[in-house]
């Protein structure tokens, strides 16, 4: 199975994005691209960037990396503040956006000794305060949401192909 564009995956950190767009571009035997990999092979850490050059910085990058991302087929996974940027929320208009979901609960365990950036703040506090803020964005740029919380990444990869497969009319 084959992929006309770009299949976006976007959520909070922690949802699953990479693990799952990694299967799910298997299963679909298609390319896997993840937007904060890019920034890192390109720029160096994450967490060096915000450290030395600010969020700002990390933006910009961030939102040249996903434009390279979006410009072939497959399977990109972007980082969870990329549709903060409004080119790139722009650019994912007219593809099939997946959001996937996580709860605060199974989130915790997920990313317990992160070293992300923006959870320095203050943790899963800082992560409900984010996911909160960006839940509206997330859910207007979704073609579909799918949760994570307490699913293998199997039936959440199956979930996307059945969607795919009905909303390309091949189900």
């Amino acid at each position: 199975m084959t992929s006309p564009g770009p299949v976006v995956l976007i959520g909070p950190m922690g949802a699953g994005k990479t693990s799952i767009g990694k299967k799910l571009s298997r299963r679909l035997g298609v390319a896997f691209r993840d937007s904060d990999r890019i920034v890192v092979q390109r720029h160096g850490p994450i967490a060096d960037l915000f450290a030395g050059h600010g969020e700002e910085h990390f933006r910009e990058l961030e939102r040249d990396a996903v434009a390279d991302a979006l410009a072939s087929d497959g399977v990109v996974s972007l980082g969870g503040g990329a549709v903060l940027d409004e080119t790139t929320r722009a650019s994912l208009a007219p593809l099939p956006v997946v959001l996937l979901t996580v709860s605060p609960e199974a989130v915790e365990a997920r990313l317990a000794g992160s070293s992300r950036p923006l959870l320095q703040r203050g943790g899963i506090d800082a992560w409900r305060a984010i996911a909160a803020d960006r839940d509206p964005v997330y859910r207007e740029l979704a073609s579909v949401v799918v949760d994570t919380s307490h699913r293998p990444v199997s039936a959440v990869v199956d979930d996307i192909v059945t969607w795919l497969d009905t909303e390309r009319g091949t189900a």
